[in-house]
């Protein structure tokens, strides 16, 4: 009896701490890709027009809007990927309900406003031709979609669609993540030639995103 007494609580105490360290992990995981992109986001502080992606841009870099477009995008989706991992957690939401709310206006009015227009502009001149217009415009659009209805959703005070909606929609703005990844993945397996890369990864970048988001949201609310 007394072995059972002491066995129970150890190995709930070693559940919690694995639960701790993985939501731990993942979290670090995040935040260092957040700091990739910054530091990709700095190399055209103030204004560059001539270095990394803007290089092979040259060609509608002087296109009515286009600068204003992608300035806007870069800049303002940066402020994006830390403001929605605030969505996800219970203590925070729990703990600091005004900050969460804040936050998720920020989230909100930014991809709604600035990054989701700009990058649907963007995405009419993207590298790869028609395939890649397609693909990124409509990843635009339904970034867009997936977070006025997380808004429609919260004001109607329906927030178990509310939160699928904004599970939806913060696995497109991942894609700024794993549009990244694919692309070294590829280059590095297979050498593809650059046009092949960016026709690919426009859509590899967030449709894996949106298959597991929507199996997530069936094991989360399948009762």
């Amino acid at each position: 009896m007394s072995h059972s007494r002491i066995t129970v609580p150890v190995f709930n105490k070693l559940n919690i701490n694995r639960k701790t360290f993985s939501s731990g992990l993942i979290i670090l995981t995040y935040l260092y890709f957040c700091f990739l992109m910054l530091k990709i986001t700095l190399q055209y502080v103030p204004y560059n027009t001539d270095v990394a992606f803007l290089k092979v841009k040259q060609d509608v870099i002087d296109v009515p809007f286009y600068k204003i477009a992608f300035f806007t995008h870069v800049y303002t989706a940066m402020l994006v990927l830390p403001a929605g991992l605030t969505q996800f957690s219970k203590y925070f939401m729990k703990n600091f309900r005004l900050l969460h709310k804040v936050s998720g206006w920020i989230y909100a009015v930014v991809i709604l406003v600035f990054a989701g227009p700009a990058g649907f502009y963007m995405g009419l001149y993207a590298n790869g031709g028609i395939i890649s217009e397609v693909a990124f415009c409509s990843l635009a659009a339904l970034w867009m979609y997936f977070t006025s209805m997380a808004i429609v959703k919260a004001k109607q005070k329906d927030f178990k669609s509310h939160r699928k909606y904004v599970i939806r929609s913060f696995a497109l703005t991942l894609s700024a993540i794993t549009l990244r990844a694919w692309k070294y993945i590829l280059v590095l397996s297979f050498q593809p030639r650059p046009m092949d890369v960016y026709q690919l990864v426009a859509w590899l970048g967030w449709i894996p995103n949106i298959i597991i988001a929507e199996i997530l949201i069936h094991q989360l609310y399948k009762k």
